[in-house]
């Protein structure tokens, strides 16, 4: 069969029209049925070696996942940055408000570590009765622990500070490079909470703590030392770091017990220095 038809192929060659006409439909008609029998497979399979917009993949669902966080979090971190940048009307005397910075910086300085650590101890050694004191040893107590968080959480985060208190040459030597979360935000929550439960007995007195809170904590806005998100993340780590030193409060009982087992210790260092000394 496959003879006959390269003779009658060769015979087209020669000059014998026919037998070419009929060759050449045999060989169009044989080659068009190969095509069709195979070009589907072929085409199936270019299409899902080299086609764009192929079946996804698994890890595009969780890619999604993660282009909508990123979006989300880039979204409100540039409007945080935009209301602390609206809100900065304070930040330098040339600033809009620059007339009333004196007064928001005698704010900020009210919510400051040393004058609540000088002011603590002074009313914890002229206590007059044991409930004073006890309530000052565990204020003293809340504002170290305060200290302590704020401070390893911005060396975790390591957020700088907006740009406008670098300008500041004055507050330089007494800002913090990083800005989250704001220790004076922090500060205001901790202590409002501590005076409303421990302190506070009229609403007059109620009134001005929680006024001082907000007012301190609004001054880091307006003098530009923290963004919008320090100031709130501060505000609930200092309210909730009241119910930690209300859990571990310090009564008479547990203090005396304390000084008594350091006492202890220290006495039994001493006693082993001593012999030490004495061989």
């Amino acid at each position: 069969m496959i003879n006959t038809r390269r003779n009658s192929c060769r015979g087209s060659i020669s000059g014998n029209s026919g037998p070419a006409t009929h060759c050449r439909y045999e060989v169009s008609t044989s080659a068009r049925r190969r095509s069709l029998s195979e070009g589907p497979a072929r085409r199936r399979g270019s299409s899902c070696a080299y086609s764009v917009f192929g079946p996804p993949s698994d890890d595009y669902p969780s890619s999604l996942k993660q282009t909508i966080f990123t979006i989300t979090i880039r979204f409100m971190l540039a409007v945080d940055l935009w209301i602390s940048k609206k809100l900065g009307v304070c930040a330098c005397e040339g600033s809009s408000w620059g007339g009333i910075r004196p007064l928001v910086r005698l704010v900020e300085i009210s919510g400051h570590g040393i004058p609540w650590f000088i002011g603590t101890l002074y009313s914890l050694l002229r206590g007059e009765t044991i409930a004073e004191k006890e309530i000052m040893l565990n204020l003293a107590f809340a504002l170290l622990l305060d200290l302590l968080l704020v401070r390893v959480v911005k060396r975790f985060v390591r957020r700088r500070v907006p740009p406008q208190t670098r300008s500041d040459i004055f507050s330089s030597f007494f800002v913090e490079r990083y800005s989250f979360p704001s220790g004076h935000a922090s500060r205001a929550a901790l202590c409002a909470r501590f005076l409303l439960v421990q302190l506070a007995d009229t609403t007059a007195m109620r009134v001005l703590v929680l006024g001082w809170a907000a007012a301190v904590s609004l001054s880091r806005l307006l003098l530009a030392r923290h963004y919008v998100t320090d100031v709130g993340v501060g505000l609930a780590m200092g309210y909730c770091q009241y119910s930690v030193v209300e859990r571990l409060w310090v009564t008479r009982d547990r203090l005396l017990d304390l000084l008594l087992t350091l006492l202890g210790r220290l006495a039994g260092i001493i006693t082993y220095i001593t012999e030490l000394y004495i061989r």
